[in-house]
């Protein structure tokens, strides 16, 4: 059991935190005795959004749960390396669990609000569980920054009270990002955040990150490689072949790896010759 370290909850409108570099090192990764990761180490600077491409079964969405500490969360699961946010260790024991995911946000392929819960309570549902407190202008004045960072304040300014699942599939995913936002996270992790969308909600999504990584660090998993040259400046691409565990077979600046890899496994995967 780990001890835990009591800090004090944070006021709602503290100003937000430097922008984060996440470093992870020499990160392998089980489930029970299947080795799913060996040694995997990246550098995801600050605001920069990394991009994750690899076929199905490379470990990139493994990778991408162990940087917030989602692996952990499956009873066979284990891992080895670090994972460093600015230097500190986010799998250090005396840090809390709650912290982690308070300053790493996650945003899933299929979105996933509260149903029932009205868009304003959606927005902030995040602050409870990371034990933030805010009056009521504080939590007005979060809800109409997150939903226009989010792309979505125009559109919904006037529904707050509506519930969100009612709201269409790409104002789903929108509103999970605004969920994200309100704990003032400094990475956002994205798994394939518009495989379920059309190309609209796919075209605003992208939009909204290009605004976003202004703010907060952005690694993103796709398996569209139009996608990660259109959103993203940096680019690993993970595989796992014969049956050996996901590695990263090349990495670096997005334009470089699509027009000039230097692995020929690399040019095969983004011209699409397999995966």
């Amino acid at each position: 059991m780990r001890n835990a370290t009591a800090t004090a909850p944070a006021p709602a409108d503290e100003p937000p935190a430097p922008l984060a570099t996440l470093d992870a090192r020499d990160i392998s990764a089980w489930f029970g005795d299947h080795q799913v990761l060996d040694r995997v180490s990246l550098t995801m600077p600050a605001g920069v959004v990394t991009s994750l491409i690899g076929p199905s079964g490379c470990g990139k969405s493994t990778f991408l749960r162990i940087l917030n500490r989602m692996h952990e969360l499956v009873p066979s699961a284990s891992l080895a390396g670090e994972v460093l946010l600015d230097g500190d260790d986010i799998y250090d024991t005396g840090r809390r669990l709650v912290d982690a995911r308070k300053h790493i946000g996650m945003v899933f392929q299929k979105p996933n609000p509260f149903p029932a819960m009205s868009i304003y309570d959606n927005v902030l549902a995040g602050l409870t569980l990371t034990g933030i407190r805010a009056s009521r202008d504080e939590k007005d004045h979060l809800v109409e920054t997150c939903l226009t960072k989010a792309g979505l304040w125009r559109e919904l300014k006037d529904r707050l009270r509506a519930p969100g699942g009612g709201l269409s599939g790409g104002q789903q995913q929108r509103l999970c990002i605004a969920r994200s936002l309100a704990v003032k996270p400094r990475v956002l992790l994205m798994d394939e955040p518009c495989s379920a969308l059309d190309p609209t909600s796919t075209r605003v999504i992208e939009e909204t990150m290009l605004e976003l990584v202004h703010d907060v660090t952005i690694v993103i998993v796709t398996h569209n490689m139009q996608q990660a040259q259109r959103v993203s400046q940096q680019c690993a691409f993970f595989l796992a072949s014969h049956g050996t565990p996901g590695a990263i077979v090349e990495h670096g600046d997005t334009e470089a790896m699509f027009a000039d890899p230097i692995d020929p496994r690399t040019f095969d995967y983004v011209n699409g010759r397999f995966g």
